[in-house]
């Protein structure tokens, strides 16, 4: 103890406190990363959450005494990763989060007994317009959305019913897709009583008019014309694209379609008439026949024109006799009626292009190796597309298959991998940061330990001349004493002079024989029983 303290006594104050905060500080530094690598990671507990949600839910976690972590002015929460299942299984028993708005659960807790109809027409519609937010919300790259429903009441003593109709305002990320917006039309249509699609109108948070709830129906049941192209030439390509990759491999094909389309509506009526299908649709038979006599040689008297007269005298009569025959045949002749109408969007011509690379493969030396294909196999391969797309050579359809080598390589030339060797490293993104937070957090300790702690512990602990000699730590006289201490302080602020160690030693001679006369002087009995017991020692 007595060698500690004086070691320590021979830093002096300065050494000690640098050694103080040097120690400090590393007990700081090392805590600090010892902290933060033994902290668990967190995760994402809920994303998007409304202020009132977020509220509910820290409170919740702070009664359970969870560490949290909150992002993005609280609409995301962090927690431990180890207890983000269970916590989202307990919140979701306490109906937490509620995503925004008010649901159908404003009538859990209402009195419904003392409610008038009015407030229980209201509750209704705003538990509706919520309801419809939330599902509306569980559409991809959408994150907040506001519905307004507008439900009017049958006026009394009429006839017609007003429509409803509804206004949608949606913030989303990026851009809906138009297959989207009528999604959200029709999911509202459906959910409210006697609306139409064409009556919702949405608008998203940059003022922007998605779909217009005044237009007419054929604009909102479907698509514009360009729409409806676009779709119909995505969906072939893709088609073909499928069938072309699955033989040359995937990547390696391109395709391009261009489809015209008519979008002229037209409506033809047509009659044909059939000579050779006739038929009987009425018959008319009349006959007539007459008789005259003539007498007294034609003569034209009274007597002859009395009814029942006979002739007088003996002159010869003549008669004459007349017959007529009539028919009448009435036929219906087969007739056709046709009406044709051709809804807009006919397709009056296809035309395809398809682009194949070659194959590769590896020669003697191992260098890969472009080969192009053979006409037979683009044939094939026209073949091919010709039946995926319907090619009908009256419409004029055009299909062109080229085959080309792609200007960046593909690496395709696929090895077999053990995946029995990777299989057992399949480490998610937050393994792979927190390994890379270990490795930053060892490199700055190494850091730290040879650049900062080394050099300071070689300074501090830096020998002084009499404990590098080792020679006995004798104390000076006070007449020494100040040579001493002038010599530490040289020594000390020149450290890197070269001091003489035979000189060295013989002050340290010197001091001891300095302190033994000192000691001689003070105690002279004890001093000459030394002696005389020396002398009485044998030689």
């Amino acid at each position: 103890m007595q060698g500690l303290i004086s070691f320590l006594k021979g830093l002096g104050a300065a050494r000690l406190a640098a050694m103080a905060a040097v120690t400090l500080a590393l007990i700081g530094f090392f805590g600090v990363v010892i902290v933060r690598v033994t902290t668990p990671p967190m995760t994402t507990l809920f994303t998007d959450l409304s202020y009132e949600d977020s509220s509910a839910i820290i409170k919740d976690l702070e009664r359970q005494g969870i560490p949290y972590d909150m992002k993005n002015d609280g609409a995301v929460i962090m927690v431990p990763k180890d207890k983000v299942t269970r916590l989202r299984m307990k919140l979701a028993e306490g109906g937490l989060p509620k995503g925004g708005g008010v649901g159908y659960e404003i009538f859990d807790k209402s009195d419904a007994l003392g409610a008038t109809s009015f407030v229980q027409n209201i509750n209704h519609l705003r538990a509706l317009e919520g309801e419809l937010a939330r599902t509306i919300k569980a559409i991809d790259r959408i994150q907040a959305a506001r519905v307004h429903l507008v439900l009017p009441e049958r006026p009394l003593f009429s006839r017609e019913t007003p429509e409803p109709s509804a206004s949608i305002v949606l913030r989303v990320r990026g851009q809906l897709e138009p297959q989207q917006v009528r999604a959200i039309r029709h999911i509202v249509a459906s959910a409210v009583n006697g609306m139409k699609a064409q009556r919702v109108s949405i608008v998203d948070e940059t003022g922007q008019l998605l779909a217009n709830g005044g237009a007419d129906a054929t604009g909102a049941e479907g698509a514009s014309g360009d729409e409806r192209r676009a779709a119909f030439e995505k969906r072939m390509r893709d088609q073909i694209e499928t069938i072309v990759s699955s033989v040359v491999g995937s990547g390696r094909a391109r395709v391009q379609l261009s489809a015209d389309f008519d979008y002229n509506k037209i409506t033809q009526t047509s009659d044909k008439f059939d000579p050779e299908g006739r038929v009987l649709r009425s018959s008319q038979s009349r006959e007539e026949s007459s008789a005259t006599a003539n007498a007294n040689d034609g003569q034209v008297t009274v007597n002859n024109e009395l009814p029942g007269a006979q002739g007088q005298g003996g002159g010869a009569t003549a008669r004459d006799q007349s017959k007529k025959s009539e028919e009448i045949n009435n036929y219906e002749i087969s007739r056709v009626t046709k009406t044709e109408v051709t809804e807009a969007g006919r397709v009056n011509r296809i035309s395809v292009a398809v682009l194949v690379d070659g194959s590769y493969g590896k020669n003697e030396k191992g260098e890969v190796v472009y080969a192009a294909r053979s006409k037979d196999e683009l044939d094939r391969i026209a073949t091919l597309v010709r039946s995926a797309i319907g090619f009908d050579q009256k419409r004029g359809d055009q299909v062109e298959v080229v085959n080309l080598r792609f200007a960046e390589q593909p690496a395709a030339i696929p090895t077999q991998e053990p995946a029995a060797l990777f299989g057992m490293f399949q480490f998610t993104k937050d393994d792979i940061m927190y390994f890379i937070e270990l490795g930053v957090m060892t490199i700055l300790g190494i850091v730290v330990l040879f650049l900062v702690v080394r050099p300071l512990l070689k300074r501090v602990l830096a020998a002084d001349p009499a404990a590098a000699t080792g020679a006995p730590a004798l104390p000076a006289p006070p007449e020494a004493a100040a040579p001493a201490a002038s010599q530490h302080q040289i020594s000390g602020h020149a450290g890197t002079q070269m001091i003489d160690v035979a000189q060295v030693q013989g002050q340290v001679h010197a001091q001891s024989v300095h302190r033994v006369g000192e000691l001689a002087d003070r105690n002279p009995n004890e001093t000459v029983s030394i002696i005389r017991q020396w002398l009485a020692e044998p030689a």
